[in-house]
């Protein structure tokens, strides 16, 4: 009998859950929320920071590539957790004896952020990865992508690729080039490193890093590629800012 590959991962993702938290799992579960109210709390949390709330239909498809490319490569296939990830994660953590690779999918960091104030240390890394299968359940993969991108850190002091968008190259998310949609996706991962405006260099070369990675996943040429990492990290001008956010 054939299990189709989405089946199958579902199932190796369980296991790997299951030999991390052991017979923690039944208890974790009952006692953490249910995760249907993840979207009010979305909502919320854009009201909190006085960011653009995006929809799945706002989110440019260039950049949702770059996101995956650098963050998650999985992330249409798996549900909430990656095990290739994760496994590779331990696996490295154990060697290594430290807690490096943290291993997280967009959907486990969207969690960190809504349910657990940004922390995923400890115990709120059990909480986190059971949160993550629940919200799978209750959110489609682009309503997830678009409220990712909506909240998460992108530069010292901001939140959101729109605000993020406007501060950086004066424009609206939808007008973006290539080359700005990889540094937006690049920031994330170290925000108060990366932030172009703290770090031009460091930007720049992150945002490189990004564009070989879309390579890699064949999303971009090495052509465009090419072209975009000649392109300015910032946009300035000495005219008031427009209305980009």
């Amino acid at each position: 009998m054939n299990v189709p590959v989405p089946a199958r991962r579902f199932v190796i993702a369980l296991l790997v859950f299951a030999a991390v938290l052991g017979p923690n799992v039944a208890t974790l579960w009952i006692s953490t929320p249910p995760a249907s109210d993840v979207q009010a709390r979305v909502i919320d949390l854009t009201r909190h920071y006085g960011v653009v709330l995006l929809g799945p239909g706002d989110v440019p498809s260039l950049l949702a590539k770059a996101v995956i490319a650098t963050e998650d490569e999985r992330f249409y296939t798996h549900h909430g957790i990656d095990s290739i990830g994760l496994a590779r994660a331990l696996l490295y953590d154990a060697s290594n004896r430290c807690l490096c690779q943290g291993g997280s999918t967009i959907t486990e960091q969207l969690v960190k952020e809504v349910y657990l104030n940004g922390s995923d240390r400890g115990y709120n890394k059990m909480v986190d990865v059971i949160l993550a299968l629940k919200v799978e359940g209750v959110l489609t993969k682009q309503y997830l992508m678009a409220d990712y991108l909506s909240v998460i850190t992108t530069g010292f002091g901001r939140r959101g690729v729109s605000a993020a968008a406007c501060a950086y190259f004066q424009a609206p998310l939808a007008s973006l080039t290539l080359g700005q949609y990889a540094l937006l996706a690049g920031v994330t991962q170290a925000p108060s490193l990366y932030d172009p405006t703290v770090d031009p260099e460091a930007a720049e070369q992150r945002r490189s890093e990004v564009l070989a990675l879309m390579i890699s996943e064949r999303y971009i040429t090495p052509a465009e590629a090419l072209a975009a990492n000649a392109e300015p990290v910032l946009v300035t001008s000495t005219l008031p800012k427009p209305a980009c956010a």
